[in-house]
């Protein structure tokens, strides 16, 4: 019997609940990662501190070892972007995510000034929804759309208060496909985007 593929992500295996070690076999085995935020920045383009904000804020609190454990997982997970051989990543962000003050004005600064410098990594696409761009669907929704070596093996990723769920019907699929391809012809072009989030980090 062919034993099952062992990730770094099960080092983690009973610290933290299966669906973020999901999130990262997922991740790790896409050819291509198409994500839209609308209120969060995207999780692997987060800073610590970000992350640090983020993971306090939930409803009951996390003891302190759980969400340092949570943090040092999701660092761990950007590896992805670095390593030799990366997914590309195609990320849509709503201009109420950039502007969302999680931490104050220092931490909201240094996030945005990350999120620029990610997005001069060659495979790392990111573009601006602004609010001026009006009404697209999914609105408020957390989407990832995680592209596989084979269509079969697409899946896309929704976050919710219970954690995250997983599709993979084909109806399913086609949906944010749609939603995603409606998004990306609103948002603005990667050097316009650049421009926009310059200006937000320029007036915190």
């Amino acid at each position: 019997m062919a034993q099952p593929v062992v990730g770094w992500w099960d080092r983690y295996r009973g610290a933290l609940p299966g669906g973020l070690l999901d999130i990262s076999e997922l991740e790790a085995h896409a050819q291509r990662l198409r994500t839209a935020h609308t209120v969060h920045i995207p999780g692997l383009l987060q800073t610590i501190d970000h992350a640090r904000v983020i993971f306090g804020a939930v409803v009951p609190p996390l003891p302190e070892k759980e969400l340092e454990v949570r943090l040092v997982h999701r660092m761990e997970r950007q590896r992805i972007l670095f390593r030799d051989d990366p997914p590309d990543y195609y990320g849509i962000v709503h201009e109420a995510a950039l502007r969302m003050q999680f931490g104050g004005t220092a931490v909201a600064r240094a996030q945005l000034e990350h999120l620029l410098h990610m997005s001069e990594l060659s495979h790392v696409t990111l573009r601006v929804l602004p609010v001026a761009r009006g009404v697209f669907p999914g609105a408020g929704q957390t989407l990832v759309y995680a592209e596989g070596p084979v269509p079969q093996l697409d899946t896309v990723q929704i976050d919710s208060t219970h954690g995250p769920d997983f599709l993979y019907a084909e109806a399913q699929l086609s949906k944010y496909r749609a939603q995603l391809d409606w998004m990306e012809r609103l948002a603005m072009e990667p050097d316009d985007s650049r421009r926009f989030i310059e200006d937000i980090a320029g007036h915190i």
